[in-house]
């Protein structure tokens, strides 16, 4: 069995995403695939009230994995983070992932490992990335999410670093029409004369990191007070309304596809949204709005998301979750494969782990 370690430099990289599509790409060419995250430091409850990982658990159900497998063998908390800690001789928690791994390859020809949210992740607890890739016999590639020329260099540069031999190469995510010379023309070349192989360069797409409805609303546990409600519809951009009513109007006339967050009581920004192409209203404080705006939000469908947090709280919890790339939508998944289709080489990937 062949396996491939894919991390990123930083959190809401696309990782998971990544996982994702080359596994469909894996299985569209034959291959049997199977998928373990080793660690995790985001606990979740699975419906049965097991501890998991919501992310793995759904590249598992995606993938058509077992159910049964383990998501992820070990779970971070802060309380087992603490025991961990005041323990003199902790447990060695290597042999606990590599039994996972050898169940979750188990008559597979590859097993993709989704490693920590950065480079960093995992020495605290005896599991980083470069140990692990090493016990599981797996080379390493890494997502680098574009944010600057620079900033992408040094980040593929500092992976090489990290991960030395292990590495096998960098995947450039979110690249903006504007950085598409510069990544093709001077980042791919210098890394390539550093030692580091440009696995793919994939252009940013607003609609792959948009939240849907249904997953804001229960993001924000909103009671949704109107009578139409898509779930499946897709919010591409956020803006706060606590301004006047005239400044509102002409930022809200600008940006299409958005979701307004504004205080229950301001009846005037509500309406002024309601003007313009918007897709939700999240009202915070849990202050009811007037009959007068209830009755504009359902003649020009734009439903109303009611949250009990004040609207910087509300900010704060969508600030935490916008921008990962979210699959959960399957026109969402397709299109992101035929993105990695047209612009990562997969064939190197292949090569690399030794699959022809």
């Amino acid at each position: 069995m062949k396996a491939l370690y894919i991390t990123s430099v930083e959190p809401y990289s696309g990782k998971t995403a990544v996982c994702l599509a080359l596994g469909k790409q894996m299985q569209a060419g034959g291959w049997r695939v199977g998928y373990l995250k080793p660690m995790s430091t985001q606990p979740w409850r699975t419906p049965e009230g097991k501890l998991g990982d919501e992310d793995s658990a759904f590249v598992q159900s995606a993938l058509g994995l077992e159910s049964s497998l383990v998501h992820s063998p070990v779970i971070v908390t802060p309380e087992s983070l603490r025991q961990r800690l005041e323990v003199e001789q902790p447990e060695d928690l290597l042999p606990r992932v590599q039994a996972a791994a050898q169940l979750a390859g188990q008559e597979k020809d590859v097993l993709l490992l989704e490693g920590g949210a950065t480079l960093r992740e995992g020495y605290a607890m005896g599991i980083s990335n470069p140990r692990l890739a090493v016990a599981l016999g797996a080379p390493v590639m890494v997502v680098v999410k574009y944010h600057a020329e620079m900033q992408c260099l040094d980040d593929a540069l500092t992976a090489q670093f990290r991960l030395r031999e292990l590495l096998l190469g960098v995947m450039v995510n979110a690249v903006p029409p504007e950085a598409a010379d510069f990544v093709q023309r001077f980042a791919s070349p210098f890394l390539e004369k550093a030692g580091i192989r440009m696995l793919g360069a994939l252009p940013l797409r607003a609609t792959l990191s948009a939240m849907s409805l249904g997953e804001l609303s229960d993001l924000l546990k909103a009671v949704v007070l109107t009578k139409q409600f898509d779930p499946q519809r897709l919010a591409q951009a956020f803006t706060v309304g606590a301004m006047t009513m005239q400044a509102a109007l002409s930022r809200f006339r600008r940006q299409p596809n958005k979701v307004v967050i504004t205080g229950g009581d301001r009846t005037d920004i509500q309406l002024a949204a309601l003007e313009t192409s918007t897709v939700a209203l999240i009202l915070t404080g849990n202050l009811h709005p007037s009959p007068l705006v209830l009755e504009q939000a359902e003649a020009v469908g734009v439903p109303i998301l009611l949250v009990p947090t004040n609207t910087m709280e509300t900010v704060e919890a969508i600030e935490r979750t916008y921008g990962k790339t979210r699959l959960g939508q399957p026109e969402k998944l397709e299109a992101f494969m035929e993105l990695m289709a047209a612009h990562v080489d997969t064939a190197a990937i292949l090569a690399g782990i030794g699959l022809s």
